[in-house]
């Protein structure tokens, strides 16, 4: 394949916009700087933009630990997107597949994959997620029953799909829930009189958030987690 169509796919770029990056010199294969775009390359060939290496674009899946305080949006005027922890090319293009408030912890799934990402997050597929809890108030056992019937959040006609709680103490819990409303786990919890202080996602469908991640990290998910949607 010629170089410049290579930087056009792997980039998203045009052939115009690889070829000035191979005029400015950022471009280095096998660890030489390149400006000839008719250059061949084959699979062996190591290509690496302003130092980063570059693969051919292809559907790309990620998990993050996403920490407090980022938002799961390209553009916000008051807090970092989650998009500035990950040391892609074209971040842009990803989009997190069930977002998480700013306040929210925990598993993110990212991915330029429209088909996946739906299969994720529309409502009329399945996906359970699973969170750990911590509320302002003591947690009632009354609580299991409640959220396994569904209960009437402020604003909704319809009661809640049935979610599964565990209460672990006095004030933690984890809940899986199949469907995702607003704030959902937060207005939950809101309906039965309490008030969340912390909530954490451990779980997408059968993706468990890889403990091994520090908060801001992230890792390409396996073929395994990526075909479990």
């Amino acid at each position: 394949m010629r170089l410049d169509k290579f930087l056009s796919t792997a980039l998203g770029i045009t052939r115009k916009e690889a070829g000035k990056l191979l005029k400015d010199k950022r471009i280095e294969v096998n660890g030489d700087v390149v400006k000839n775009g008719a250059l061949k390359i084959t699979p062996d060939c190591d290509v690496e933009c302003d130092g980063r290496s570059l693969q051919m674009t292809g559907p790309k899946y990620f998990m993050l630990n996403k920490p407090q305080g980022y938002v799961c949006s390209h553009v916000d005027d008051f807090n970092p997107t989650v998009f500035v922890l990950l040391d892609e090319v074209s971040p842009e293009k990803l989009h997190v597949a069930g977002r998480l408030d700013a306040d929210t912890t925990g598993l993110v799934l990212l991915t330029d994959d429209g088909q996946w990402s739906h299969r994720i997050t529309s409502p009329r597929h399945v996906c359970e997620k699973v969170y750990y809890v911590e509320t302002a108030d003591p947690i009632p056992e009354s609580a299991v029953t409640a959220f396994a019937e569904g209960v009437q959040l402020r604003s909704e006609k319809e009661l809640t799909r049935p979610a599964k709680l565990e209460i672990l103490g006095e004030r933690e819990a984890l809940i899986t829930i199949s469907e995702g409303k607003y704030h959902q786990v937060k207005r939950m919890f809101a309906a039965i009189g309490n008030k969340v202080e912390a909530l954490h996602r451990e779980k997408i469908g059968a993706v468990e958030l890889d403990d091994t991640l520090e908060p801001g990290e992230y890792r390409p998910l396996t073929e395994e987690e990526i075909a479990g949607f």
